[in-house]
């Protein structure tokens, strides 16, 4: 019965581990997914205004829609990309659920 106690315990430590670690993980995500999306933004303001100047007084409407369907195009596959990060998530608790399945195994009759 000991014995049974402490394999519980191990494996209930083993998920708030994993837990903490997802934990601290998403926060890291989610933090530098703010600060790439504001200096990105900034960045790409910056340079949009910057090319408009420039190109003001000859092709400003060409300028203006060229840099609109390339933001759209980078959109676009931004999103993909995003969809296909969503989808190959790291799957919770794998580690917990593989030492479950092995201590089933050792102690089926």
């Amino acid at each position: 019965m000991a014995t049974m106690l402490e394999v519980l315990q191990t494996r209930v430590e083993i998920i708030a581990t994993e837990f903490e670690e997802e934990r601290i993980r998403l926060r890291e995500l989610v933090m530098f997914g703010v600060l790439t999306l504001f200096f990105v933004s900034v960045g790409l303001t910056l340079a949009t205004l910057f090319i408009i100047a420039l190109y003001w007084d000859s092709h400003r409407l060409t300028v203006l829609g060229s840099v609109s369907f390339l933001y759209l195009g980078l959109g676009g596959l931004a999103g993909i990309c995003l969809n296909r990060r969503l989808k190959s998530r790291s799957r919770l608790f794998a580690t917990t659920v593989s030492e479950l399945a092995k201590d089933r195994e050792n102690l089926a009759p």
